[in-house]
């Protein structure tokens, strides 16, 4: 776990399986989500805010925007790194993400999602973040 440019950034270390490769033996590019959902959820335990604790804090937070740039292919048998970092967070969750390769470091892809709060009792999207979620990102923010 590190503070970078942005509130917070946790890192993923993922083998890459057979089952996650294409023919060619490179991770077929849906993949390359499911990486930045086990990179996503390790960054919500980090700050004691994962799904379950979102869902008993009134709230569903949907991804409705995610973009991924392709930059180099992850293969069969390489180790890669995730890294997953809060960039916003006072109206939406918005994570930016870098696939390294671990042995030559090189980045593989960069992307990011972006989550916005919903309650669950009106079905209601918020237009500012809860304040569950500011309570729970205050340690990571620096304070002027």
């Amino acid at each position: 776990m590190r503070n970078t440019k942005g509130i917070l950034t946790v890192s993923t270390e993922i083998d890459v399986q057979f089952y996650d490769v294409d023919a060619m033996r490179v991770v077929w590019h849906g993949n390359y989500v499911k990486y930045m959902e086990d990179a996503r959820c390790n960054l919500l335990r980090t700050f004691q805010y994962d799904y379950n604790d979102m869902e008993d804090s009134g709230y569903f937070w949907p991804v409705v925007d995610m973009r991924l740039k392709y930059v180099k292919p992850a293969r069969f048998g390489n180790k890669v790194r995730v890294e997953a970092t809060i960039v916003e967070y006072e109206t939406r969750l918005k994570i930016a993400y870098r696939i390294f390769d671990v042995a030559s470091g090189e980045t593989l892809t960069k992307s990011y999602s972006v989550q916005v709060a919903v309650e669950i009792e009106s079905g209601e999207m918020q237009y500012e973040s809860p304040q569950v979620l500011l309570d729970k990102l205050s340690p990571y923010i620096a304070h002027d």
